[in-house]
């Protein structure tokens, strides 16, 4: 399946790679059990390969982070550790797990560093899943600290190409730009024209997806309403018929004609139908008229069936 292969940090390139964040990467002093598990974790992913011995490393690093009094200084460090860790998990077609792997050392979204949320908008955008990180981004755009960070507008891109767009939500794309302050009026003015092709190439596409669908249903109700209407003659036709047949067999001239063929036969098989011999012939005759009777007339008279 698309979203059961492999994701390689290497695969994810352009202006914002896998391995490039939007902000540069320093470290401060920080404890030496930190420094040498992200070491190590590189190391592992980088050199041996050793992707989940790369991811368990940097969980013992992020666990000792946090229980340090003063690990809030420590902040680039805890980055460091969890993109190694997000590069691991991918690695390992673990990427379903990223985004809940980081909250929990996170909290909450809007505690995310840049580059940390930058990274997890391209990986779920490169495995067709932007809805993801629809909520995450929200929270995070719409708090006022992060409004003020130099990496916001970059951000703010990251969101409306690889998670609004994809996901067609062309208004709520619209809305964003025109509030952003973050953004010069030449620079919305470009994003509001990139909106509307993405807009026009969505409406292509769907037409284009629902136009043979619609053919065949247009032929099929096409032929279902032949069918009918042949179906509706025939039936109106045996109407006809029948009712033809009916009002011919209650006629007077023919209830007429069935007893003068009576006479006529009574009269020349047997000439004395009063005579014992004429008895027998006269009981069968009766009987065979009785069931012709109920045969022909017993279905033309009925009652209609009842739902």
């Amino acid at each position: 399946m698309r979203n059961d292969l492999p994701v390689s940090f290497a695969g994810l390139s352009g202006p914002a790679g896998f391995l490039r964040s939007s902000e540069p990467l320093s470290l401060s002093p920080v404890p030496a059990p930190a420094t040498a598990l992200l070491e190590e974790a590189a190391d592992l992913l980088v050199v041996h390969l050793d992707f989940a011995a790369a991811l368990d490393r940097c969980e013992r690093g992020c666990e000792s982070l946090a229980s340090d009094p003063d690990g809030e200084s420590f902040v680039e460090v805890k980055s460091s550790l969890c993109i190694v860790g997000i590069q691991a998990l991918a690695e390992m077609n673990r990427w379903r797990e990223v985004l809940s792997w980081v909250l929990q050392y996170y909290q909450v979204p809007e505690l995310l560093p840049p580059k940390i949320l930058e990274l997890c908008i391209l990986l779920y955008s490169t495995v067709k899943e932007p809805h993801v990180m629809l909520e995450v981004d929200n929270y995070w755009l719409r708090d006022l600290t992060n409004q003020s960070l130099p990496s916001y507008g970059t951000l703010m891109e990251l969101h409306l190409l690889h998670v609004l767009l994809p996901l067609g939500q062309f208004v709520e794309a619209e809305d964003l730009v025109q509030g952003c302050e973050a953004f010069s009026k030449e620079q919305q003015l470009e994003a509001l024209s990139t909106i509307n092709k993405r807009r026009c190439q969505w409406v292509q596409q769907e037409e284009t997806q629902s136009g043979p669908e619609e053919q065949p249903a247009t032929a099929r109700e096409k032929l279902l309403g032949s069918v009918s209407r042949k179906l509706l003659n025939i039936l109106t036709v045996l109407r006809r018929a029948l009712g033809s047949m009916s009002s011919h067999f209650c006629s007077s001239s023919y209830k007429k004609t069935l007893l003068a063929a009576l006479i006529v036969c009574l009269v020349v098989v047997r000439l004395d139908p009063a005579a014992p011999t004429s008895l027998p012939f006269l009981y069968r005759l009766v009987q065979l008229c009785h069931q012709a009777w109920v045969a022909v007339f017993s279905l033309l008279y009925r009652p209609p069936l009842q739902d």
